[in-house]
């Protein structure tokens, strides 16, 4: 039996967070104003969760990754530019 071995970049759970934060306040909207633009593509995001997610303290699985880009109306690979 294998386990899941969980990787973090840095002190980060995720390496999307700073490029999603930095894309939402660019696009001049609140975190709620992200989380209801994702609500109504079909995905379950509230504030918290976009909160957690910029601060680096949730991870985030590939299909939310999708879900925060099409939120943000950018390509996938916009969010893993970790330079931002």
């Amino acid at each position: 039996m294998s386990t899941l071995k969980i990787y973090w970049h840095d002190e980060r759970k995720n390496v999307v967070g700073r490029a999603v934060r930095k894309l939402r306040m660019d696009a001049q909207i609140t975190q709620k104003q992200l989380a209801e633009k994702a609500q109504l593509l079909g995905y379950e995001f509230d504030r918290l969760t976009v909160l957690r997610i910029e601060s680096g303290d949730r991870f985030v699985a590939d299909y939310e990754v999708k879900a925060l880009a099409d939120a943000l109306g950018v390509e996938i690979s916009t969010l893993y530019d970790i330079t931002t």
